[in-house]
């Protein structure tokens, strides 16, 4: 059921949304020249896969977590991005190609190897990932990896349809920082 849902969803949000990937593609064409960022990921049963968001910070910027970068990469238009949740758009996609869901654990980069540990452990990483989670909207990121693969199996112990919407509906409201970076 959940799967339908987040077909149904992406494929209506990218339908609908169209105009304002659009214009946030040519904005983002403005301030850094490659307005899409593209990066390897963790998927399903670690299966690699391309993420998709619309890119936040400059294009020479170290391919790290973000609480490793710093806050001087992002652009101006970037932090708007971020703080609008807008930069998380593009990954509509994946989730339309089934790499993601709508609700996950966020998905990780490989050399997050202490993270990838943790949610091992945990099973948490034989789910699809997704766009937001428990984890998301309670600000808590990548940067404490045993507190987010703890936090993610709780998700997933109690991810119902009534979850699923909360989660979601949380994060289009504004609930959860996003990814923080380090100052």
């Amino acid at each position: 059921m959940i799967r339908l849902l987040d077909i149904m969803f992406a494929l209506t949000g990218l339908i609908i949304g169209f105009p304002v990937l659009a214009l946030l593609y040519v904005l983002g064409l403005f301030d850094t020249g490659s307005p899409l960022f593209r990066q390897e990921r963790v998927g399903r049963n670690k299966k690699p896969f391309t993420l998709v968001k619309f890119r936040t910070m400059k294009v020479e910027t170290a391919s790290v977590a973000s609480h490793l970068a710093s806050t001087t990469s992002i652009t101006k238009f970037g932090h708007f991005l971020r703080r609008t949740k807008l930069d998380e758009l593009p990954q509509l996609w994946n989730v339309l190609i089934g790499e993601m869901s709508l609700v996950g654990p966020r998905p990780c980069l490989f050399n997050q190897e202490e993270l990838i540990a943790e949610r091992g452990g945990r099973g948490v990483l034989q789910v699809r990932p997704g766009i937001t989670g428990l984890a998301q909207i309670n600000n808590i990121d990548m940067s404490t990896p045993r507190l987010l693969a703890e936090t993610d199996a709780r998700m997933l112990e109690g991810l119902n349809l009534k979850n699923y919407f909360r989660y979601i509906v949380q994060t289009v409201l504004g609930r959860g920082a996003g990814d923080r970076v380090k100052d």
